[in-house]
C-alpha cells in the first residue's frame, strides 16, 4: 500500500504499480482527502480503510501505509475512571498499614483464651468471636495487597507490601495454630451440645462441623506449627512463575496490520485471533520460542509445586495429593474420574469439530496457530466495554432487576480493573471479601468478543461474592472453587441465549454459535485435559518418577494429540504449553470449570425455561456461601454432580451446536 496521485489504478502513471495488477482508491472511505494504492491485489474490496486503519475484506498481504504503533501504557497512563475503586478497603497505603500492625495484639487476644476455650460454650464463643475478627482483618488487608500487586507485578512497593502482609499472615497463623487442633480436641457430643446451648455458636454450626469432618487429617499443634511457618515459602514457586512469565520475560513485538504490538501473555490470545496466518504463526512461534529458552526453569519450578502437594498429602495422611485437593469440599474422586471417562467418550465430536474448523478456514492443514481464530471474521466488530456491560444486563434479565442492576452498577462502577498495563496480571479474576467490593481484574479488549463473555463469567463470580456475604456470617460466608464457576459460566451460557437470540444475519448467527462451540470446547473439553495432565504428574511423582521438562512435555504431547485428533499438526514447540497454565499451581483446580459448566449449563436451561420457583431455587444456591458443602449446595438448586448426568448433558449440548454451527457455516459456503 502507497500514497499515489492516480484515482485509479494506471500501471503506466503509478511509479510504484508499474506492471502490476492493482488499484487505486481515494482515502477518507471515498471523501478524497488521499489516494492510496494497493498493488498486488486482486480485487478493490480487498484494500483498507487506511484513514481509520481497518482491514475491510482481508489479505495478509496488505499493510497500512503508516504503520501505527500500539504500545501497552503503564499504571501511572492509565485512566482512573478504567481502574477499580479500592478505597472501600482502604484510603490508603497509611490506613491499610495501620490495620496491619493490629496483628500482633490480635494474636496475643487469642492466645490469652488458650487455656480456657475448651472449658465452655462461652469461652470458645470468645475465642472465635477474636479469631475470626483477625480473620476478616487478614482477608481485607490481604486482598488489597494482593490487587495492588495485580495493577503491576513489577512494582518495588507493591511487591513489599505484600511481602509485609504474608509475613503479618504467616505470624498469626503459626501463633494461633494450636486453635484449630484444640476445638477438633473437644469431643463431638459436647460441641454439639455447646451449639446448642450459646446463641454465638449457632450461626458457626456448619464451620465447626466442617472442621471436625477435617479431623482426621489435622496433625498436633506442634507439627501445624510448622506447616503453618512455611506457608510463605511454600507460594515460591507460584510467585516466581508469574514474576518470570508476566514480569521478566520480554516476548518483543510482533508486526500486524496496525503496527508492532507488544507480545505479552494477554497479548497473545487476541493475536491468536488475528485474521493474517502468518501474524498468528510468528506470534506463535516468538511466544513459544521465550518459554523454550526457560523451560528447564520453569519445569523446576512445576515439579517443585507438585512436590510440595504430595509431601503435605502424606504428611496430613491422605492416600494421594488429588484425595486431599478434594477431600475439603467433601468431593469423591469418583467425580473427577466421571468428568474424564464421559468427556474422553465425545471426543469424536471434538476431532470433528477440528476437522470442520479446517474445512471452514480452507487450509490444507490445521496448526495450532489455527485454533483461536473466529470462524466468520467478516461479522467481527468492536464491543465497547459499555456497549459489553449493556449486553451482560440484557441477558441476565431471567435473573431480575435487583440482581441486573447491582451488576451493571458495579462493572460501571469500582469494581473493575478494566484494561492492560505493563506489568499487569494476565488473564481475568474475581476477588470478592467480606469487606469491599467483589472486585474484578480483566485485560479487557475491544477487538476480541471472548472477552464480554469473560467479563460475564467474572461477574458471576462477583455476584456470588456480594450474595454470600449478605447472607452470611463472616466464617460461613466464603463458597468453594467448585462452586464458584457455576455462578460464573451460568452468566456465559445465558449471554449466548441472548446473543443468538437477537442475531438476525446468517453470519452473525454462525459466529455466535463458533464462539459458543469455542467456549465450550475450552471451558469443559480443554480444562479436562488440563485435569487429566494434573492427574498424571502428581501420580508420576507419587510412584516415584522424576519429573523433568521432557517428561513433562512428553506426557503433555499425548494428550495433546488424543484430544485434538489427526486432524491436528503440532509443532515441535506446542508441548510447551504446559509450561505456560498458571492455574498447574493451584493443584486440582481447573477440573472445576469443567464440573461447573456442566452444572451452569443444567441450572441455567433451569431457570431460562422456569419460573420464580426455579429462579428462587437459584438464589438459593447463591446465597449458601459456605453454609453448604458444594454437592449439596448444587443439589438445592436443582442439579447433581454426583451422577454423570449433568457431564453427558452438557457434551451433547456441545453437538447439538455444533451440528447448528455446521448448518450456518455450509450456508455460507464454508
Amino acid at each position: 500500500i502507497h500514497a499515489c496521485t492516480e484515482q485509479t489504478h494506471n500501471s503506466s502513471t503509478c511509479p510504484k504499480g508499474k506492471g502490476i495488477q492493482g488499484y487505486c482508491i481515494p482515502g477518507d472511505q471515498g471523501k478524497g482527502k488521499r489516494v492510496y494504492c494497493a498493488v498486488g491485489v486482486e480485487y478493490p474490496s480487498a484494500i483498507l480503510d487506511l484513514e481509520g486503519g481497518q482491514l475491510l475484506t482481508h489479505l495478509p498481504i496488505v499493510y497500512p501505509l503508516t504503520m501505527k504503533q500500539t504500545t501497552t501504557p503503564t499504571r501511572s497512563e492509565v485512566s482512573p475512571k478504567d481502574m477499580w475503586d479500592l478505597t472501600t478497603l482502604y484510603q490508603n497505603d497509611e490506613a491499610w498499614k495501620t490495620d496491619l500492625e493490629q496483628f500482633p495484639a490480635l494474636t496475643e487476644g487469642v492466645n490469652a483464651l488458650r487455656d480456657s476455650v475448651a472449658t465452655s460454650a462461652a469461652a470458645l464463643a470468645d475465642c472465635l468471636e477474636k479469631h475470626a475478627k483477625a480473620l476478616q482483618l487478614m482477608e481485607k488487608t490481604g486482598n488489597y495487597a494482593f490487587l495492588k500487586k495485580a495493577e503491576d507485578e513489577g512494582n518495588a512497593l507493591a511487591l513489599d507490601r505484600t511481602g509485609r502482609y504474608m509475613m503479618a499472615a504467616t505470624a498469626y497463623e503459626a501463633g494461633t495454630s494450636w486453635l484449630i487442633p484444640a476445638i477438633q480436641a473437644i469431643d463431638t457430643p459436647t460441641l454439639t451440645a455447646w451449639i446448642q446451648q450459646e446463641p454465638r455458636l449457632e450461626p458457626l454450626a456448619i464451620w465447626i462441623e466442617k472442621l471436625l469432618y477435617l479431623k482426621p487429617h489435622i496433625l498436633s499443634e506442634k507439627e501445624e506449627r510448622i506447616l503453618a511457618l512455611q506457608t510463605e515459602a511454600a507460594q515460591t514457586p507460584k510467585n516466581a512463575f508469574s514474576a518470570l512469565t508476566n514480569v521478566d520475560l520480554d516476548f518483543g513485538k510482533v508486526r500486524t496490520q496496525e503496527g508492532e504490538v507488544s507480545l505479552t501473555q494477554s497479548s497473545f490470545s487476541s493475536l491468536l485471533e488475528n485474521q493474517d496466518r502468518s501474524i498468528r504463526e510468528s506470534a506463535y512461534r516468538q511466544f513459544y520460542q521465550g518459554f523454550c529458552a526457560h523451560q528447564h526453569t520453569i519445569a523446576s519450578l512445576y515439579t517443585g509445586s507438585v512436590h510440595q502437594d504430595v509431601a503435605e498429602a502424606r504428611i496430613r495422611g491422605y492416600p494421594s495429593a488429588r484425595a486431599m485437593a478434594l477431600f475439603p469440599d467433601r468431593v469423591s474422586e469418583t467425580v473427577y474420574d466421571n468428568l474424564i471417562e464421559t468427556v474422553r467418550e465425545f471426543l469424536p465430536a471434538v476431532h470433528r469439530y477440528y476437522n470442520l474448523r479446517k474445512r471452514a478456514l480452507s487450509l490444507s492443514d490445521l496448526r495450532h496457530w489455527d485454533v483461536y481464530i473466529p470462524l466468520v471474521p467478516a461479522v467481527q466488530k468492536k464491543t465497547s466495554y459499555e456497549s459489553a456491560v449493556q449486553l451482560i444486563g440484557e441477558a441476565l434479565a431471567p435473573l431480575g432487576e435487583e440482581y441486573t442492576s447491582t451488576l451493571t452498577s458495579g462493572l460501571l462502577g469500582g469494581w473493575v480493573d478494566r484494561y492492560e498495563n505493563k506489568g499487569k496480571r494476565s488473564g481475568a479474576f474475581s476477588s470478592g471479601g467480606y469487606t469491599g467490593y467483589p472486585y474484578i481484574l480483566m485485560n479487557y479488549k475491544e477487538e476480541v468478543l471472548r472477552d464480554v463473555f469473560t467479563l460475564a463469567h467474572e461477574g458471576g463470580h462477583s455476584m456470588h461474592s456480594h450474595y454470600s456475604a449478605r447472607s452470611n456470617p463472616f466464617m460461613c460466608y466464603e463458597y468453594t472453587i467448585f462452586e464458584a464457576e457455576v455462578a460464573s459460566t451460568f452468566n456465559e451460557d445465558l449471554l449466548f441465549r441472548s446473543l443468538i437470540k437477537k442475531a438476525d444475519e446468517p453470519a452473525l448467527k454462525a459466529y455466535l454459535l463458533s464462539t459458543r462451540v469455542s467456549d465450550i470446547l475450552a471451558t469443559l473439553f480443554r480444562q479436562t485435559m488440563f485435569a487429566e495432565f494434573e492427574k498424571k504428574t502428581h501420580a508420576l511423582v507419587e510412584s516415584g518418577t522424576p519429573l523433568t521438562s521432557d517428561t513433562l512435555r512428553s506426557e503433555y504431547r499425548s494428550l495433546l494429540e488424543a484430544y485434538f485428533g489427526k486432524e491436528m499438526h503440532f509443532e515441535k514447540e506446542s508441548d510447551l504449553e504446559c509450561l505456560r497454565i498458571p492455574h498447574f499451581y493451584n493443584a486440582f483446580y481447573v477440573y472445576k470449570y469443567a464440573t461447573g459448566i456442566s452444572a451452569a449449563m443444567a441450572l441455567a436451561n433451569r431457570v431460562y425455561n422456569g419460573g420464580e420457583s426455579e429462579r428462587k431455587d437459584y438464589f438459593k444456591f447463591l446465597a449458601s456461601g459456605g453454609s453448604r458443602y458444594p454437592i449439596d449446595a448444587l443439589k438445592v438448586a436443582g442439579v447433581n454432580m454426583e451422577e454423570k448426568e449433568p457431564i453427558r448433558a452438557a457434551c451433547e449440548t456441545f453437538v447439538a451446536t455444533l451440528d447448528e454451527l455446521d448448518t450456518a457455516l455450509k450456508a455460507l459456503n464454508r
